[in-house]
């Protein structure tokens, strides 16, 4: 993984939104977030500018208005969460993970099938 921090919650949906859009200009990412979000254009600004100095952004300054983009793929970023979540909340346990999703029942019959596949892929390698 990168030596970048992990993304706050507004980080998070910001990441999220450039994920969907692709490459965007501060506006375009303003935009994005007005359903969600009830902050001005200056707030989503100032937050574009200091994740780009996290470097959770990536700047295009050859163009104007400058573009952003993510950093890291989105997978990369899951992967960075769920690692400090099974290390923070389950002890290191992957295992423990998944069984409290299951016994939340936050796992539908479709992703249940798709473990169960990934699991074979697993076992077959």
């Amino acid at each position: 993984m990168s030596d970048s921090p992990s993304p706050t919650p507004v980080e998070l949906a910001i990441l999220q939104a450039l994920w969907a859009l692709g490459p965007s200009t501060v506006r375009q990412i303003h935009n994005a977030l007005k359903s969600e979000r009830d902050t001005g254009y200056s707030t989503t600004l100032k937050m574009v500018q200091v994740m780009t100095e996290k470097g959770l952004l990536l700047k295009d300054e050859s163009v104007r208005p400058q573009v952003y983009q993510p950093a890291q793929p989105r997978e990369r970023t899951q992967l960075r969460l769920i690692d400090e979540l099974i290390q923070r909340a389950f002890g290191g346990s992957a295992a423990d993970l998944v069984m409290r999703a299951a016994s939340a029942r936050r796992i539908s019959p479709q992703e249940l099938a798709e473990i169960k596949k990934l699991i074979e892929r697993t076992k077959r390698n």
